[in-house]
């Protein structure tokens, strides 16, 4: 297990990534990339949206060009101010301070669940995802963006030591156990040489 995949130290890294985290996104995960994956999903306008690890709001800057009714939630209290300086407290997004493998809301209460840049800090992924499939309804979308896994040694070394790295197998595993039966991956990436982004969208089972 990487070093981010601890929820409290998870936390205190994005304490200080915080003040920074605009800036430095859009070289690893850009507004195309963003809207690529965005375009991957169906969503009509009223659909239910849940944001896991919305951060800063960078995706669900988007979300809500496609929705009224999206949720963001995330385990940082200092991501989430961010996210409040955007929308405010009382805007067009309802956030939530909270923890994925433990979503607090109800079976089948979202048509999507979106998710980019958190899986990377998750300590159980397979819970995780079980979680997704929970609050998702029959026949809803699941879509997650993590950071695929290198392809040199040296920094296959580095990746691991610090958080989840995965490619296509390793999702294929960890979407099978979590219940999903059809799902489809993509790589993605800012500009030639730039870390790859592994981006599956699957289908709630029915």
């Amino acid at each position: 297990m990487g070093v981010l995949e601890d929820k409290a130290r998870a936390r205190v890294f994005y304490k200080y990534l915080s003040t920074v985290y605009d800036r430095i996104n859009p070289f690893i995960w850009n507004e195309e990339m963003r809207d690529e994956a965005v375009g991957m999903l169906d969503i009509d306008p009223g659909d239910r949206v849940l944001d896991v690890g919305c951060g800063t709001g960078f995706a669900t800057e988007r979300l809500v060009q496609e929705t009224e009714h999206v949720h963001g939630l995330d385990q940082s209290p200092h991501q989430l101010s961010r996210a409040f300086e955007k929308f405010g407290k009382r805007g067009p997004v309802r956030f939530y301070l909270g923890d994925a493998e433990r979503l607090p809301f109800a079976d089948d209460a979202f048509d999507v669940v979106w998710s980019s840049g958190s899986i990377e800090y998750w300590p159980d992924p397979v819970a995780t995802l079980r979680e997704f499939r929970r609050v998702a309804r029959p026949g809803g979308q699941v879509l997650v963006v993590g950071p695929d896994y290198p392809d040199r040694t040296i920094f296959q070394k580095v990746a691991d030591a610090i958080m989840l790295f995965y490619d296509e197998g390793e999702a294929d595993r960890m979407f099978t156990q979590a219940g999903f039966e059809t799902f489809e991956h993509h790589i993605q990436q800012a500009r030639p040489g730039s870390p790859r982004a592994i981006t599956t969208l699957a289908a709630v089972p029915e």
